[in-house]
């Protein structure tokens, strides 16, 4: 659909932690950063991607609104539950070493929940409940964000598009990853629209006034997202009702902002992001063995679902991600055009040209 560069994925993942690098951010923070947007772009969620270094993190750090230095301050602490404040540092790395902790905390006491409060938008939120798949634990992070979503019966934003992701492992299979914005889609998704010229479908997002369209600028002037599900007839509201859900969580019992309140790294004042980690270790249940089994056996189930007519493949939440990924590590991950130009502009305020060759 779209114009597309191809570019090694280790060369570009280089090219992020430089860009950090140069506007303040220390080396390891720098790392985990880009590991965690070029991953977005790996597994095909580029509206989370490195087209995101112009707008959030080119302009919120040059500016002064993110502090380049992402430091933990602990809040509140018990055996399975730790409140956190991240400092107003960069999201992704706020979330890392967050979900770290919980995920040391749900080893000792079979499960955990951490709250963030004062960081910055984290990328995808999947990179987190992943986390914890490699300790044989069940992951799950949450975050709200600006407010960019009319809630049913409205037409003016009062909720962010708060996504909810949680990770589950599996044996033979593909672990379950599911990965998903409460809105019918992200602002990112109508940014690359209206960045390479395209309509949008309609039920994405109302102008300004309230009615449906399909003009990607009118969405982002004054317009609003619609929740998961989109208009009320068709039960946007239960989308509605996850995304209050998320911020409830994310927002209110963390103590950061939420609802309107939660700010842009361009507005005046800390965006004071707040995220939800949670970890669940399988074997404090059951036999994480006979957990993974019974994992396998029903994906395999509903994988031999008859399918309809010109179906071939069922597929598992996360598995198309996962197949992406490995095809873009062998043969180069994928860019919009568009992109490329906006990571040259990233790179002029960085003092970091975008210089990468790509592989066509």
């Amino acid at each position: 659909m779209f114009d597309a560069l191809i570019f090694n994925v280790n060369e570009l993942k280089d090219y992020v932690a430089r860009f950090f690098t140069a506007l303040k951010v220390p080396e390891i923070d720098a790392q985990i950063a880009a590991d965690v947007l070029v991953s977005a772009d790996l597994r095909g969620i580029n509206s989370h991607g490195v087209v995101r270094l112009f707008s959030y993190y080119g302009g919120g750090l040059k500016k002064g609104k993110i502090n380049p230095a992402s430091t933990l301050k602990v809040l509140k602490e018990s055996p399975a539950t730790l409140a956190l404040d991240g400092g107003n540092g960069l999201g992704q790395v706020v979330a890392y070493r967050s979900m770290s902790r919980c995920i040391e905390l749900a080893d000792k006491a079979g499960l955990a929940i951490t709250t963030v409060r004062n960081s910055n938008h984290f990328g995808i939120a999947g990179y987190y409940a992943m986390m914890a798949l490699p300790q044989d634990m069940i992951g799950i992070s949450l975050t709200n964000s600006q407010p960019l979503v009319a809630p049913t019966y409205g037409r003016q934003v009062a909720l962010g598009t708060n996504p909810i992701a949680v990770a589950i492992p599996a044996g033979e299979e593909r672990p379950y990853v599911l990965d998903m914005a409460t809105s019918i889609v992200s602002i990112g998704r109508i940014s690359l629209y209206e960045k390479a010229g395209q309509p949008i479908p309609l039920g994405w997002g109302i102008n300004q006034h309230g009615e449906l369209t399909r003009e990607p600028d009118q969405v982002l002037d004054n317009g609003a997202l619609l929740p998961l599900g989109g208009p009320a007839e068709l039960r946007g509201y239960k989308g509605y009702g996850l995304s209050l859900l998320v911020d409830l969580l994310s927002g209110v019992l963390s103590g950061s902002a939420y609802g309107k309140e939660v700010g842009h790294p361009s507005d005046e004042g800390n965006a004071d992001v707040g995220h939800f980690f949670a970890s669940i270790k399988v074997e404090n249940f059951r036999p994480i063995n006979a957990f993974k089994t019974d994992m396998d056996n029903y994906i395999r189930t509903l994988k031999a679902t008859p399918k309809l007519p010109g179906q071939d493949r069922i597929y598992i939440h996360g598995e198309k991600e996962f197949d992406l990924a490995e095809k873009y590590l062998r043969d180069g991950v994928p860019l919009m055009v568009e992109i490329v130009d906006s990571l040259k502009k990233a790179g002029e305020i960085a003092g970091v040209p975008f210089d990468l060759k790509p592989n066509n």
